[in-house]
């Protein structure tokens, strides 16, 4: 795949080991991994485990019901301040 970026758009594509690099992923930019993987791993890995992948499904599928509107806009308030943050320090780490 690479051969055939380099081929067709030569010097132009963006990704890993490319000529522009794509920037590393912030989870502390990323509402998904400092909001809702956490949130819903906690009520699907309790005891006693999910015994299938039925009882899996189900379990992440009412996890994610349980996000309501109001955690919503606290998690976009969030997101909003880090980015804030991430700014202002022109980058740097974000302190939990």
């Amino acid at each position: 795949m690479r051969e055939y970026l380099n081929t067709r758009f030569a010097g132009q594509w963006i990704g890993r080991a490319a000529p522009i690099a794509w920037p590393p992923r912030s989870p502390d930019l990323t509402p998904l991994d400092f909001f809702l993987w956490g949130f819903v791993i906690d009520r699907v890995f309790v005891p006693p485990l999910p015994a299938n992948i039925v009882e899996l499904r189900t379990r992440i599928t009412a996890a994610v019901a349980k996000v309501t509107p109001e955690m919503l806009r606290s998690v976009w308030q969030g997101t909003d301040y880090r980015w804030d943050v991430c700014r202002i320090t022109n980058g740097s780490d974000i302190e939990p």
